[in-house]
């Protein structure tokens, strides 16, 4: 059985392309009457994406200045 490249190359682009589908992917099955059994969601559920929608955003670096003090909000 083949493993997986423990070396994966995404770009910026890449991931919001992921994300924006995965997305799109819950608001499918949080509509009436859900996804099509056979689509490419089926046997998925929105706490599943929305598992992996965090996890994907926990790896994001986001921009802090070093030499000032951060204030957030």
């Amino acid at each position: 059985m083949p493993g997986y490249n423990p070396n994966i190359e995404i770009g910026i682009e890449d991931m919001e392309l992921i994300e924006d589908a995965l997305r799109h992917a819950k608001r499918r099955l949080s509509m009436p009457g859900g996804a099509d059994a056979d689509g490419p969601i089926a046997g998925r559920t929105v706490r599943e994406i929305d598992d992996l929608l965090g996890r994907l955003h926990n790896q994001k670096v986001f921009y802090r200045p070093r030499k000032m003090p951060y204030v957030g909000g």
